[in-house]
Order: C-alpha cells, then structure tokens, then sequence
C-alpha cells in the first residue's frame, strides 16, 4: 500500500539529515552561487570594455543592435543553463547524502560535478527538451507550462539514479522526461504546495536582505530531494 510522507515528514527528514551539519549544506549551495556571480560580473567587465574601449561607429553600431536585440535573450539563456547546472549538481550531492548520511561533503566537487563528462551531456540535453516541450505548452497559457514544469521536474534525478544502476547503458534524456510525467501522475500538486510552504520562509529571508537565504535555500533544495526519494519508494 502506497505512504506517501507529508510535507511535515519530508522537512523533517531533511533537518534531521541537516542536524549538526548545516556548514555543510550551506556551503554546498553557497560555493556555486557565488562562481556564478562572478562569471556573470566577470561577462559584464568584459563587455563593458569592449564597449569602452571601441572607437568604430561600426563596432558602436553592432554593439548596439546586439544588446538591445539579442543581448538580453542570450544572457538569460545562459544565466539558465548555469543556473540549472549548479541546482541540478546540488540535488545530486542531497540524493547521495540521504542515502549515505554519513557522506564527506566536498562542495566545490559536489556542488560542480554537472560539468563533468558523466553529466554535463544528459543533463543538458534534458534543459534543452525540457525548455521547449514547456516554451510549447505555455503558448497556449501560461498554466500548462507551469504544470509540465512539475511534470518534468523528476528528470534529472530519474536520470541520475538510472546512471547509476546501468554505468555502461548510453541513457535516452528523452526517456527520463517520461519516466518523470509517469512517476508525477497526481503528484504534481503536492509538489507545488511543497514548494508554496517555503513562501512565507522566503518572504522573511528576503526582510533580512537575502541573508536568510543562506539557510532557506539548502533546507528547500534538499527538501525536494526528500520528496523524490518518497516517491520512488513508493513506485
């Protein structure tokens, strides 16, 4: 007979899990975030020097037409990719550590393991499909895209547990979205109001000007690890 915990059990698990190491929690998640602010002021210098140090009116024009054209399209894009990287390394890191809660967390290697040639392929084959199958359902409204985003968002994990128990099997990124819309049939409600209970959390970590954050964060992450770890014992 099917369990499933409530949102009360699944913060549980993740605090007992975090019980007496939360400095590693947050650096996990802190570590990251702080690279990828600094690759994107780091892109920012290099343009704005660019655009200093350009005298043409031929550069001026280009420079020009690119940003207010396609500058903002592409930075958005990459600032997504970076940013699901980082997030989707971070879930890994929790799935292994529930399962091994005595793990040695390193958090650049943890945090960072996405780029490596076991990941960085799959996982970015899986934003991409996943990015259109929802920029495709959200032209018709905006609801189904956000309902397919709940539909998918078991895909990287799928894919992580499944690299895992076939190492040698080339794994179809196509098949983990699947296998994510059947393992979040009736679920993907309980998944948004997961998610909706951190609001309140949210709008207090924001008053402490985003240093709240640093605990939310992990403690939110994690949590929704838990959650998929509930499911896939309970299918």
């Amino acid at each position: 007979m099917e369990s499933y915990k409530t949102r009360a059990e699944l913060k549980y698990d993740t605090k007992a899990l975090f019980k007496g190491r939360w400095k590693d929690a947050i650096l996990l998640n802190l570590i990251p975030t702080i690279i990828s602010i600094l690759i994107t002021l780091l892109i920012a210098v290099v343009v704005i020097s660019l655009a200093n140090t350009s005298n043409t009116t031929l550069w001026n024009g280009i420079n020009q037409s690119m940003s207010s054209e396609g500058g903002t399209g592409t930075s958005n894009i990459g600032s997504g990719i970076l940013s699901t990287f980082f997030t989707v390394g971070i879930s890994f890191t929790f799935l292994d550590w529930f399962r091994n809660p005595k793990m040695e967390i390193n958090p650049i290697k943890n945090g960072l393991q996405v780029f490596s040639k076991k990941y960085f392929l799959r996982v970015l084959i899986i934003y991409i499909l996943t990015s259109i199958f929802m920029t495709l359902w959200s032209l018709l409204f905006i609801i189904p895209g956000v309902v397919k985003s709940y539909a998918y968002s078991q895909a990287y994990l799928i894919y992580k547990d499944r690299s895992r128990m076939t190492p040698n099997e080339k794994i179809s990124a196509l098949d983990c979205i699947t296998e994510s819309k059947n393992l979040m049939k009736g679920h993907k409600w309980r998944l948004f109001v997961l998610d909706f209970s951190f609001f309140g959390w949210g709008i207090l970590a924001a008053l402490s000007f985003g240093i709240g954050f640093i605990w939310l964060l992990p403690y939110q992450n994690a949590t929704k690890v838990a959650f998929y770890e509930d499911l896939i014992k309970n299918n």
